[in-house]
Formats: structure tokens, C-alpha cells, sequence
């Protein structure tokens, strides 16, 4: 609906396959102050995003009277239709807009949609638990090339031949556990066979002498035979956090760490005499004094 709009803002990203533009509804928030949008627009900032724009849903049956926005003189009153349409937008709603490479707009308004449900009170249930699934298998660089998206042992869903042919495409065999936006644990059945294993590394970039290298350990146990396998971690101290209500982890693990790694209660990390660094053939350097 934006790719043949003149209003650069959207149609750049609608027509960059690298890109999206993503709506979200608010139910009832045309009332929102114009200081509480601009809060907002501070906050997907955090997350990358260069503004937020948003369209107030005053009255639909006016047509461009009844919508209080500064971009709908920018695009065709169908356009908008249509997109007022597909979130299911009502008179008295207001829609929030994202316009920019894809990570940038699901970081920024996924966030904001969270925000949202907290400040408005739209939270349906008390708790939510959910299974994530259907991980993408790899991520891709500014520089085009790919990178696993958790780790290059988990196994796909598809066949090494469609994995080589179409590799970002493809999903892999990894979940989350995830309660109320909090991940409490994940897991992901892991790649038992050869071919797929060096599959995943070529799609990588990693050449047969450095597969051979650094992983040929693997390679030489999964070609004599291993079952199918995988599992799942859960973070027992995450779901302590969340019944508990405590705002942060460090309230509720036994021995919680400062921002600089020290543990408040063992005084760790301590001195260390030279003779035991000797046996460990380590040596510490001496920070250079600020002058």
C-alpha cells in the first residue's frame, strides 16, 4: 500500500526488501497528549528508530477530516483505508507507524507495543506463557553474509540440499520458553549428521581446512553415528524473579554480581599471589595510571 506513495519516508522502506513499514493499533489512544507521543517517539529511539509517526482515528466516516495525523496529507485517503483496515482501526484509536530496516522496526515497535500494554492497562491475563519457535537458522551482515542465529549446531528443518539452495530461508529446530516477556529457558535439537553439519558451515563461510581445524573432532564423531538429540534450560531464578515481582535478577539470585562482575558478598574476584600465577603461566598487567 506505500510502495508508489510520494512520501519518501515510507516508500523508501516499502520498496527496500531490507526494510518494512509495520502499523500498530492502540485501542482508545486518540485521547494520548501530544507530550505522551513525543515520550514515545523518545523511547523507539532507544531502539534505533528516527520517529515515530502515528495517525489519531478521531472519526473514519469524515474521511480526512476525522483523522488528526501530520503524514495523511502525504498519502492517498485509500492507501490509508486500507491500512486503517488491515489493523482493524476504530474512531477513538490511534496507529503508531515504523519505517525502516526490518531489525530496527521489530526492536523499536515490538518494545513500544509492550510499553503500551503496561502504561494503558491493556494486559489481558495475569500470566502468559508462550512457546517461541520456527527460529530463522541464520541472520544476515550489512556485508551479505550470514551469521547463525544461535548457534551453528542447531539443526534445520529442511534437508541439507534445500538448506544450501535457499539459506535464509530456512528455520531451525530451536524454541524459548518465554513468561510474561521474560525468557525463562530454551533449548534446540542439535544437528546429529555429517553432511548437514558441514552443510551449515559452508553456508557460513567456513572452508573444509578450517572446518577440519577447529571442528574435525565433531565431524569425525558424527560420521560414525549419533542419535538425535537436544533439550531444554530453564533459569530457575528468572521465574523466582517474576513470582516474586522483583524488577531485577540480582534480587533474587544468592549471590548477585555489580556492574563491574564483583560479588558484594565473597568479595570476589580477589587478589592472586605471583606464585600462583606463575603455575597457571599467567601475568597481569598493570593498567596505565591517568595523568
Amino acid at each position: 500500500q506505500l510502495k508508489d506513495v510520494d512520501f519518501k519516508v515510507f516508500a523508501g522502506p516499502a520498496n527496500d526488501p531490507k526494510c518494512r513499514v509495520t502499523a500498530l493499533r492502540v485501542p482508545g489512544g486518540a485521547s494520548m497528549p501530544r507530550k505522551q507521543i513525543d515520550d514515545y517517539t523518545k523511547f523507539v529511539g532507544i531502539y534505533g528508530a528516527k520517529g515515530l509517526a502515528y495517525i489519531k482515528v478521531n472519526e473514519r466516516a469524515s474521511g480526512v477530516e476525522g483523522l488528526q495525523s501530520p503524514i495523511v496529507k502525504n498519502i492517498p485517503l485509500d492507501n490509508i483505508n486500507v491500512i486503517l483496515d488491515r489493523v482493524g482501526a476504530v474512531d477513538g484509536d490511534i496507529v503508531f507507524f515504523g519505517a525502516d530496516k526490518a531489525k530496527i522496526v521489530s526492536e523499536a515497535l515490538g518494545a513500544l507495543r509492550i510499553k503500551l500494554g503496561h502504561d494503558l492497562s491493556l494486559l489481558t491475563c495475569e500470566w502468559a506463557p508462550l512457546w517461541v519457535v520456527d527460529f530463522p537458522m541464520f541472520e544476515e551482515n550489512d556485508d551479505g553474509s550470514l551469521t547463525a542465529m544461535h548457534h551453528p549446531f542447531t539443526a534445520p528443518k529442511c534437508s541439507p540440499a534445500e538448506l544450501e539452495a535457499n539459506p535464509s530461508a530456512a528455520l531451525s529446530r530451536a524454541y524459548d520458553m518465554v513468561l510474561n516477556g521474560t525468557e525463562l529457558g530454551g533449548g534446540s535439537i542439535r544437528i546429529h549428521d555429517k553432511s548437514m553439519q558441514q552443510t551449515v558451515f559452508r553456508v557460513l563461510g567456513i572452508s573444509e581446512d578450517e572446518q577440519q581445524e577447529k571442528f574435525g573432532f565433531l565431524l569425525d564423531a558424527l560420521k560414525f553415528g549419533a542419535p538425535p538429540h537436544g533439550g531444554l534450560a530453564f533459569g530457575l531464578d528468572r521465574l523466582v524473579m517474576l513470582m516474586t515481582g522483583a524488577q531485577s535478577i540480582r534480587e533474587v539470585i544468592a549471590f548477585p554480581k555489580t556492574q563491574s562482575a564483583a560479588c558484594v558478598m565473597t568479595q570476589a574476584p580477589g587478589e592472586v599471589d605471583n606464585k600462583s600465577l606463575r603455575e597457571l603461566h599467567i601475568r597481569l598487567r598493570e593498567q596505565p595510571k591517568a595523568e
